[in-house]
């Protein structure tokens, strides 16, 4: 049980209030209690220090839509940019200061508190580690931004000033990651940031900026890339052999990847850094039932192709096989991603058929793949209202290293066994090589490099934190922005009539043109299932169920159109243009208006 949850729950209760509205969290510290008669002692320090607290939950999972991994139907932020004119006054979000000031406040006041200089130090290293992180996500949306490192008036000058450049907020980011690192202690209760929670920021973060910097060639800052490379394996390493974490392998190779997304209790795990806990009638997780169904999200064919065969072999992505086919002798990663051939689906309310045999409900703009990670296949409440959230895992930092240490050519065998091929003994895989050969297919997705090494290590941190939400900063800092113009694909289907969808040889569903009517009574199988019938047609026929590629067979086309990746314009977002109006001094960059 996850007691410290009950101890911890009076903290929870004031961080929801306080995001609940951005003007309450601005003022709060001043109208509400009041800076002299607060900070005054530890206990302060630590309330005020959870309302920082910005954690994901399982959000997490459905943040890669839109990307090459994951279509949806829903509106996302990259696919109307990609899809529309957008500009300063369409997009219009993430231009919001509030968090900072909160920030800022605290760090102006914690001399005040009556606390030993050690105990002071940690929750300024708190406190600059947020900060960091609040500028680390400002950096990656626009670049250049105004660095504020106190709280402003409305009468301050400052709140007008241009934006400072890149170079110089990045440098006050990794100073703010530094200080935090040397002072936020190692030990604290469960639940609190410790010092490995800041190191797997700072690992995440430098090594963006480090092969942001190496290939977007427009911020002049290809020369500096090396630095935050360097860190990035420094404090990786630094991880890796005083953190204390470890891989969690049982020696369930077809189980113990998944259990990392759907346990009880991750605060025992050892492979966890930050967890966000939940608890039944306490703090209680969302309802995972949108990750399932035809919701929003389906999982796109070009990320199951990324999987290796389970002998560590290429998967074939030009051969065509059915479903059941293309799950046969594959990464076990794959099937405790996806929902696999004979799978049993015991929850949902989004997915019409209800609970049963796992059977694909085909749907137009829906690849007919469905997601399984991250989704809490119970029909019991408080099974689903308890799941932690795996926030930062031991398995990122690993990846963090060996990527680093490849851009920066003096990766080893050691780095590798050390690193990812711990991720590849999990679950049964051939260890990486330093000579690993070059998958032709994997070398068209990422044209531009020509290192195979470097290619399977960024296929490894794909299928490794896939539908974890890192997928569009993987491509962003990669300037790998034109993988997202792909059109994402669902299932083959080599023609019409009778398809087996759960392994078991006996036929599910039937494939019909969009021409013919469906039987009535409709046929039924050897197990006294009727069948499923589906008018399939080329995209735009109005009396088709499904679209396939070639009319009667082919892919599955889940979103005709994903529009234009402008580069270098697309890496960035603007500056909401009532932001200019208000601030002239501000300027856009690379071609935003």
């Amino acid at each position: 049980m996850k007691k410290y949850i009950t101890k911890t729950l009076c903290l929870f209760s004031f961080i929801c209030l306080m995001s609940c509205d951005d003007d309450y969290l601005s003022k709060f510290p001043e109208t509400e209690i009041g800076a002299e008669n607060f900070f005054n002692t530890e206990e302060d320090l630590a309330t005020y220090a959870y309302s920082m607290y910005n954690f994901p939950d399982d959000d997490l999972y459905i943040a890669d839509e839109a990307t090459d991994n994951m279509n949806t139907t829903g509106s996302r932020e990259i696919k109307t940019i990609m899809t529309t004119e957008a500009n300063a006054t369409t997009i219009t979000s993430g231009w919001n200061w509030s968090e900072l000031r909160n920030i800022n406040f605290f760090l102006e006041n914690i001399e005040k508190a009556d606390v030993t200089e050690e105990v002071r130090n940690h929750y300024i290293g708190v406190a600059r580690f947020f900060r960091a992180n609040f500028y680390m996500e400002k950096v990656k949306r626009y670049s250049n931004v105004p660095w504020y490192s106190q709280v402003l008036g409305t009468s301050s000058q400052d709140l007008y000033k241009a934006s400072d450049d890149r170079t110089t907020v990045i440098t006050h980011i990794f100073e703010d990651y530094q200080f935090a690192l040397e002072n936020v202690m190692a030990t604290r209760p469960t639940g609190e940031v410790n010092k490995w929670v800041v190191a797997a920021y700072y690992s995440r973060n430098a090594l963006h900026e480090g092969t942001f910097r190496k290939y977007h060639p427009e911020l002049e800052l290809t020369d500096t890339a090396n630095q935050y490379l360097q860190m990035a394996a420094t404090v990786s390493k630094q991880i890796m052999d005083q953190g204390g974490y470890s891989i969690y392998n049982t020696g369930n190779p077809n189980s113990d990847y998944q259990d990392l997304f759907q346990s009880q209790d991750l605060t025992t795990n050892p492979e966890i850094i930050f967890a966000n806990t939940f608890q039944n009638n306490l703090k209680n997780a969302a309802d995972p039932q949108y990750m399932f169904g035809s919701y929003e999200p389906g999982p796109a064919r070009d990320l199951l192709t990324a999987y290796l065969n389970a002998d560590g072999s290429f998967f074939n992505a030009n051969t065509n096989m059915s479903f059941v086919e293309e799950f046969q002798n594959r990464d076990p990663r794959l099937s405790q991603t996806f929902a696999y051939p004979g799978w049993q689906l015991y929850y949902t309310s989004t997915y019409s058929p209800g609970n049963t045999l796992y059977v694909q409900e085909l749907k137009k703009n829906f690849t007919g793949y469905h997601q399984i990670k991250g989704f809490t296949n119970s029909p019991l409440q408080d099974i689903r209202a308890g799941v932690d959230v795996p926030v930062l895992r031991y398995a990122e930092v690993l990846l963090n290293y060996a990527e680093a240490k490849q851009e920066l050519n003096t990766i080893t065998q050691t780095d590798l066994d050390q690193s990812i091929n711990l991720l590849r003994n999990r679950v049964g895989l051939t260890p990486m090589t330093i000579a690993t050969p070059t998958d032709p297919i994997q070398a068209a997705r990422h044209p531009k490099i020509g290192n195979t090494l470097l290619l399977e290590i960024r296929r490894e941190r794909r299928v490794e934190l896939a539908l974890e939400g890192r997928r569009l900063d993987d491509l962003n800092r990669w300037a790998a922005g034109k993988l997202l113009e792909k059109e994402p694909v669902g299932m083959y289907f080599s023609g019409l009539g009778k398809h087996d969808l759960t392994g078991d040889g006996i036929p599910d569903i039937v494939l019909i043109q969009e021409t013919d009517a469906v039987p009535n009574p409709k046929e039924k199988n050897t197990l006294g299932a009727e069948l499923v019938y589906y008018k399939v047609g080329t995209v735009g026929n109005i009396n088709a169920n499904v679209y396939l590629s070639q009319g009667t067979s082919g892919y599955i086309v889940a979103n005709p159109e994903r529009g234009t990746f402008t580069e270098p314009k697309h890496y960035y977002r603007p500056i909401p243009a009532s932001e200019i109006q208000l601030n002239s001094n501000l300027k856009q960059v690379f071609g935003w208006q």
